[in-house]
């Protein structure tokens, strides 16, 4: 049996899957605000209170905000500020007593589609995040690619390829001019809406806005999908992947299937496209079953 965490920013949230990937049991309790102590320590608590429950001992796999350095073993480039520079494998294992394995939640996310969502079976998938942030994670035959520097997927702090409708570059929270998150996060979204129409809108507020015929609404949603297509484009340019796999808030917008396919298509140097874009199948789910596949389909 498996068992996976995930560690957001807000809740941590642990699943149990069998052997087939059936779900044994689902927990979800609040992440201790930037307290790294505390945040293992709810972790390990869910963990024997699971395996209490099941009767049996199970892996462990993690999905974190971040990845770990290959360089130091720590937890860098994590939103969640407390968990950076923190050794946080070793510590969880001590305090366990057992191995555990752990990844990026984006990597998560795109491991849980490729074993069983909307990747199975294909070769090569990417996966996107497009959520309060913009992440991604590559699998090759059924593998996550994490690279040398354990970046690999990082999309969301390349640069966005603009045009003059996206001038002037906004400020990325990495704090670089122009990144594909500063342009593509839901809160992104949220901010353009709001400099065109004085409206605090949610996104999903902004798309409803859309469909009943707000032609500010509409533009925003249409520059969206316009950005979406270039930085698509670029990873389809590079990694040509089967499929590319949406997470993340904005992937409930259902019109961006039928639109950033098309939109793509002169951005890529090919003669056609056959890569799929394609909506997640476990929802937001999808990291915490992937943390639980890391010990192996």
């Amino acid at each position: 049996m498996r068992i996976g965490i995930d560690v957001g920013g807000t809740k941590i949230e642990i699943v149990a899957l069998d052997e087939r990937g059936g779900e044994l049991l689902r927990r979800r309790v609040p992440t201790p605000a930037e307290d790294y102590a505390a945040t293992l320590a709810v972790m390990v608590e869910l963990v024997l209170a699971a395996e209490k429950e099941l009767g049996l001992q199970c892996t462990v796999g993690i999905g974190t905000p971040g990845a770990l350095s290959r360089a130091t073993g720590l937890i860098k480039n994590s939103n969640s500020l407390s968990l950076n520079g923190k050794p946080m494998k070793q510590d969880f294992e001590r305090l366990l007593g057992r191995e555990i394995r752990i990844a990026n939640d984006a990597n998560c996310f795109t491991l849980s589609e490729t074993v069983d969502g909307a990747g199975a079976g294909a070769e090569v998938v990417f996966g996107v995040i497009l959520g309060t942030g913009v992440g991604g994670g590559i699998s090759v035959h059924g593998r996550i690619l994490e690279g040398i520097n354990a970046i690999a997927g990082e999309w969301g702090h390349n640069p966005l390829p603009c045009t003059a409708n996206d001038l002037p570059m906004p400020v990325c929270k990495c704090g670089r001019l122009g990144c594909v998150e500063a342009y593509l996060s839901g809160p992104a979204l949220e901010r353009e809406y709001s400099e065109r129409t004085g409206l605090a809108y949610a996104a999903p507020e902004i798309v409803s806005a859309a469909a009943a015929g707000d032609t500010a609404a509409e533009s925003c949603l249409e520059r969206y999908e316009s950005r979406l297509a270039r930085a698509l484009s670029v990873v389809i340019n590079i990694v040509d992947p089967d499929v590319i796999v949406l997470g993340g808030g904005m992937s409930n917008v259902a019109r961006l299937y039928h639109n950033v396919p098309k939109l793509w298509t002169p951005h890529v140097f090919s003669d056609r496209i056959d890569t799929r874009l394609a909506k997640n199948r476990h929802g937001d789910s999808s990291g915490v079953r992937g943390a639980a596949w890391l010990w192996g389909a």
